[in-house]
């Protein structure tokens, strides 16, 4: 009985193979379809009629903001850095009262032979200025030594020139 068991197994095992390799030699396709992305998609199918493919392009996500935003965002940005230009020639234009030149740091604490030493280059069209400081400490309660020397196409006067465009 045991024999005959192992026998119709092995029987319907054959059986099994031999259909799928007919299912498999049918008259089988493939087809790639090259999507607008770059990607192919490979598309397999039976018999002599060529199926019909559809590609639908996804809907855009919520993520992206309509082109109406990036203007406003823009205008509010140049608002913004127009604001600031203001406010830096303002500054640039009123200088700190008693400070003769210097910035405000205070130079009547550090210990004698201390030294700070400043360079500004500022350019326009083909014209350039070079503006060097040299501040050196000459201890507490001494007023410090403050060395100035411009060199380039600079300008006679001491007021800063103004930065961006001031409206």
């Amino acid at each position: 009985m045991r024999k005959a068991y192992a026998i119709v197994l092995a029987g319907l095992g054959a059986v099994t193979l031999t259909g799928a390799a007919v299912a498999a030699s049918r008259d089988t396709h493939t087809m790639n379809v090259p999507l607008p992305d770059g990607s192919i998609a490979r598309i397999e199918y039976v018999g002599n009629v060529t199926p019909k493919v559809t590609v639908n392009p996804a809907p855009l996500s919520v993520a992206f903001p309509s082109f109406g935003m990036f203007d406003r965002n823009f205008a509010d940005m140049q608002r913004q850095i127009d604001a600031t230009m203001r406010e830096m020639n303002n500054v640039a234009a009123h200088p700190l009262t008693g400070a003769s030149g210097m910035n405000g740091a205070a130079y009547g604490n550090v210990p004698a032979g201390t030294q700070s030493v400043t360079v500004v280059s500022t350019s326009n069209g083909g014209k350039t200025c070079t503006r060097t400081t040299e501040v050196t400490s000459q201890g507490a309660g001494k007023p410090p030594k403050v060395v100035t020397n411009a060199s380039g196409d600079c300008a006679k006067t001491s007021a800063p020139p103004l930065i961006g465009n001031p409206a």
